[in-house]
């Protein structure tokens, strides 16, 4: 499961070469990436969150 996370984390920074994307593809199922995704766009969206809710909060 850390290799799609990695696959996912890869592809938000738009940073990938094709055969990384290759070999991915390869390795990895549709679901192992469709789950990885999920997981680091909720833990995302939960960090800016919790960003916005600390410089926001008063003293």
């Amino acid at each position: 499961m850390f290799d799609a996370i990695k696959a996912v984390l890869w592809s938000f920074f738009g940073i990938r070469s094709s055969k990384g994307y290759e070999d991915d593809r390869a390795k990895l199922k549709l679901w192992q990436i469709i789950v990885a995704g999920f997981f680091c766009v909720l833990m995302f969206v939960l960090s800016l969150f919790f960003l916005v809710r600390f410089l926001t909060a008063k003293a």
